[in-house]
């Protein structure tokens, strides 16, 4: 028996804008209430992608294989979590519609940071090396990122701390009717 639909819940932006961090906050708060898997980018281009590169088509084929696994996933009741970067509108737009198409809900939050703020939080340096010409075909650099036109929901994380976002999802989740109650965040 079934307590709640599954659903996918698509975080979309650029590298280091938050995705994962706000992911594994709603980890935390739906676990106790359903059945929830999260699908990180990095994690999924380690074991579910791998051999692909950063071409627009490689990218489109990873959001594709994500889509496939979160449909899967979401038809058996779970509420899957996406993390990832997902830079193209038409291939989170194709996932949209695959998703509608098998009566499974689809949430799409743009977790939105300026390149200036995801640069000064760069741990790794990646944007530096990116800016320096060093790494090819870096998203929002070297290669576009195109914001989602009408997303269920935005999250400024360079302008909010992670709780304001974490509610302004749930609220989102829970007026869906995807969640029957959420604890305060």
């Amino acid at each position: 028996m079934r307590e709640a639909p599954g659903f996918i819940l698509w975080l979309t932006g650029m590298s280091g804008a938050g995705k994962s961090t706000l992911s594994r906050a709603l980890c935390a708060q739906l676990e106790p209430m359903r059945a929830v898997e999260l699908l990180d980018g990095d994690e999924v281009r380690t074991w579910l992608s791998r051999g692909l590169g950063f071409s627009r088509e490689d990218r489109d084929e990873n959001v594709r294989r994500i889509g496939k696994v979160a449909m899967l996933l979401a038809r058996h009741g779970v509420g899957v979590i996406v993390a990832a970067i997902s830079p193209y509108r038409s291939s989170r737009d194709e996932v949209r519609q695959m998703a509608a198409a098998k009566g499974i809900p689809f949430v799409e939050v743009y977790i939105q940071a300026s390149l200036d703020a995801l640069i000064a939080r760069d741990v790794k340096g990646l944007y530096k090396k990116a800016l320096a010409g060093e790494i090819l075909h870096f998203t929002g650099v070297s290669d576009p990122y195109e914001a989602p036109e009408t997303p269920e929901a935005i999250v400024r994380s360079d302008a909010e701390p992670v709780e304001v976002g974490l509610a302004r999802v749930l609220d989102v989740l829970r007026a869906s009717g995807l969640v029957a109650s959420v604890a305060a965040a």
